[in-house]
């Protein structure tokens, strides 16, 4: 079966493959979708595009057999690590979370100015949605400054749900995680502070176990920071799954692939 994907009869399929890359790429870095994400489409087009020329004249027959058997083990290989991270993601694609949750940890994403970009607006909706239908439940929004960014996310995201209608009291900030890692990582050390002032022990920063707590992030990413958040505490997590437009959708889960085999081989799965 593999040995078919370099042959004559293929080969429209791969200058189609090629030219939808491209395009896609364009489309990508023109709405700004994701820092540099159009590259792994530029990278898509020429992949594509070199199979269409292998796959035309007997170029493929040519090239010496171990070589291409290699070819084939490392494409095997590489369609098999892409699917099983598919699976993963799409796993929790569209978690709904659970009703009265004690804390929901908002996942940063960029901020556009004062306004949050549109990821992140999806993720703030969501999360307001989500209080005013439990109005015991409070909220931790998380993300430092970025370079290009004028404003914290963690503060970003707390002014954006403070226009939605969302008690200014009922939101903790987080300003100093840059990755999904630390977004996590600093808003349960939040969580521990004010659970123990909360029991009146300041030294109890350990009393997360009986919590529930939701990640709140769009549905790509839902998979990855449930898992990492079930690494770092104990408490009870779930997922809750925000928007993405339909169109970004191939974008965010192939680049989501990336972040998946990194926190993966850095043990955080």
């Amino acid at each position: 079966m593999v040995k078919r994907l370099f042959t004559p009869g293929i080969r429209a399929l791969w200058f189609v493959l090629a030219v939808l890359c491209l395009a896609y790429s364009l489309m990508v870095f023109l709405v700004g979708s994701g820092t540099f994400s159009f590259v792994i489409w530029l990278v898509g087009a020429a992949f594509f595009g070199a199979c269409h020329f292998l796959a035309g004249k007997g170029r493929w027959a040519a090239v010496p057999k171990v070589v291409r058997w290699m070819t084939y083990v490392v494409l095997a290989a590489g369609a098999a690590v892409f699917l099983v991270c598919q699976v993963a993601i799409w796993s929790h694609f569209f978690d709904k979370g659970e009703a009265d949750l004690d804390y929901v940890i908002v996942l940063g994403a960029q901020m556009r100015g004062d306004k949050p970009s549109v990821i992140y607006r999806y993720r703030l909706e969501k999360t307001g949605e989500y209080m005013e239908e439990n109005p015991d439940t409070r909220c931790v929004t998380t993300g430092a400054k970025g370079g290009n960014e004028t404003m914290s996310e963690g503060q970003g995201g707390a002014d954006y749900l403070v226009s939605l209608g969302v008690d200014r009291d009922r939101i903790d900030v987080e300003e100093l995680s840059t990755d999904t890692k630390e977004n996590i990582q600093n808003a349960l050390d939040i969580i521990r502070q004010r659970e123990a002032q909360s029991d009146g022990d300041k030294d109890n920063l350990d009393n997360l176990d009986n919590l529930r707590i939701g990640i709140v992030t769009n549905g790509f990413h839902v998979f990855r920071g449930v898992r990492i958040a079930r690494k770092l505490t104990d408490a009870e997590i779930c997922g809750i799954a925000a928007y993405m437009q339909p169109q970004y959708i191939p974008n965010n889960t192939v680049r989501e692939c990336f972040g998946v085999i990194r926190d993966f081989l850095a043990g955080l799965l």
